[in-house]
């Protein structure tokens, strides 16, 4: 089922063994919550892009478990302060907990459901959100990537 294949990209993408050998878990697993914060150039910190590659996830996660859809792009990065370890484990446990019940979601489709319109037709079907949500991460990814190894290269 194409279902199944999803789901599977999906925990792959978050947890890896994906084809670009790349998942969040292992870009930001060895980041403490100071890294996480560090402001490069004008570019979004690694906790916010974090945030914001779940905000979406939680969103369509929400729609799956048969809540409404309550998301809005101007409030995907309205990342709580990060202040401590606690708060970026948290954020980081959440993220990795949503991962895995959206996959789970995702599997118990069926593949005629996965072409069905999420809720209005302006979002199109749910193939084109799950889609679309793994191309976002991946392109989120390679930001925090270059992001750590600015950081960590101290090319500020």
């Amino acid at each position: 089922m194409l279902s199944v294949q999803i789901a599977r990209h999906i925990r792959e993408l978050h947890f890896g063994e994906n084809w670009t050998d790349v998942s969040l878990k292992t870009l930001v697993e060895d980041l403490n919550w100071k890294e996480a914060n560090v402001k490069v150039y004008d570019f979004n910190t690694i906790a916010s892009l974090v945030f914001h590659i779940n905000y979406y996830i939680n969103a369509v996660l929400k729609v799956l478990q048969n809540e409404p859809l309550d998301a809005r792009d101007q409030y995907s990065f309205n990342l709580p302060p990060i202040n401590s370890k606690k708060d970026w484990d948290l954020l980081l446990s959440k993220t990795w907990k949503e991962a895995e019940e959206f996959a789970k979601l995702i599997e118990k489709l069926s593949d005629q459901e996965l072409w069905t319109i999420m809720l209005d037709e302006k979002y199109g079907s749910y193939f084109r959100n799950f889609q679309g949500i793994i191309e976002h991460s991946h392109y989120h990814m390679g930001q925090i990537a270059l992001i750590k190894k600015i950081i960590r290269e101290k090319l500020l």
